[in-house]
């Protein structure tokens, strides 16, 4: 029984920017590279999604960090607020005169 063989990332990322390239068929390229064409079908499809996707989601990318940056922020600034009440409190005691409790 043979073992189906392992490419690697890289090899598959050649042989796929190959296809798309279309400067030769993809029966040129399986005889090159010794992989089913197939393979290199699946491998050029693959590519396309997700290089298409990688490049349209820049933004969105963009979009999700700036908000769980803001969400950081905001926790942030709201365990701050809490301590310097409690500072407040502490050095002042419980009659804090602009704290309006």
């Amino acid at each position: 029984m043979s073992r189906r063989k392992q490419f690697s990332g890289e090899f598959k990322a050649r042989v796929a920017l190959e296809a798309l390239k279309e400067d030769r068929t993809v029966s040129e390229l399986s005889q090159e590279y010794g992989v089913h064409p197939t393979q290199i079908h699946a491998w050029k499809k693959e590519a396309r999604e997700v290089l298409a996707e990688h490049m349209g989601d820049k933004r969105r990318h963009r979009d999700k960090e700036a908000a769980e940056q803001k969400a950081r922020l905001h926790e942030q600034i709201g365990r701050l607020t809490v301590e310097v009440d409690f500072l407040k409190k502490g050095l002042y005691g419980y009659h804090y005169k602009d704290d309006a409790r």
